[in-house]
């Protein structure tokens, strides 16, 4: 049985088209393979970590779970991409391999890939209502990232956000700007006038709403859907 030889500049060329199809394009908001963040009005003003988080499919159209049974395509609600983390799909998704996406590639045939596993997240989505306490957009990206095997899987809507907080990529220093210039100023302002009954408050809000997740997370886990 003869061996099938692939053409060194056929590989070349695939590899050329894959690395650009790949690039970051803030202008357009196209972020391929990505998970992509932004501040949430009011919420991000007094907890910057918590914002709104969606996934991108592999031409970088982002998908966010927006509303009841409401899945956004390509118009990322609350405003433009301000971070971003770049998934290597081969490297960091078991749900399948470098090898059998190239040999897809290269013959033309269909298989399940990266599109295709978040097309199965929106449609059950689709179906799913939404609440800012139980199922809500990271709901969403940590129901794809675990059908991708991203990381081995375990993701969850606190896990998810650490993730983002920590390793998330700015897309420009503005960016960084506009996400914690309203919360440096609703906190001045808010010492300013309110001294100690600010902080009070500012801190039991901050607890009760992570508390909150934390203990739907880990503690009951039936009460926030994935």
């Amino acid at each position: 049985m003869m061996e099938e030889n692939v053409d060194p500049e056929r590989q070349m060329m695939f590899e050329e088209n894959f690395q650009q199809s790949m690039q970051i394009d803030p202008k357009r908001a196209r972020f391929p393979c990505c998970i992509v963040w932004t501040p949430l009005p009011v919420i991000s003003w007094l907890i910057p970590f918590i914002g709104h988080i969606g996934i991108c499919r592999e031409d970088g159209v982002i998908l966010d779970f927006a509303g009841p049974n409401f899945v956004c395509v390509d118009n990322f609600a609350f405003g433009a991409v301000s971070r971003f983390i770049q998934i290597n799909k081969e490297k960091d998704c078991s749900a399948f391999s470098s090898a059998d996406q190239y040999n897809m590639d290269i013959t033309g045939r269909d298989t399940l890939t990266w599109d295709g596993a978040l097309q199965k997240g929106t449609q059950e989505f689709q179906h799913h209502a939404y609440s800012l306490f139980t199922c809500n957009c990271h709901s969403y990206v940590a129901n794809n990232l675990n059908r991708l095997s991203f990381h081995s899987g375990g993701w969850n809507v606190v896990n998810l956000a650490a993730f983002m907080f920590l390793k998330g990529r700015w897309v420009s220093t503005g960016s960084k700007v506009q996400s914690y210039l309203p919360f440096v100023m609703v906190c001045g302002i808010g010492l300013l006038l309110g001294g100690l009954t600010f902080l009070t408050f500012w801190a039991f809000f901050t607890l009760l709403l992570v508390g909150w997740f934390l203990l739907g997370t880990y503690c009951f886990k039936d009460l926030i859907q994935l």
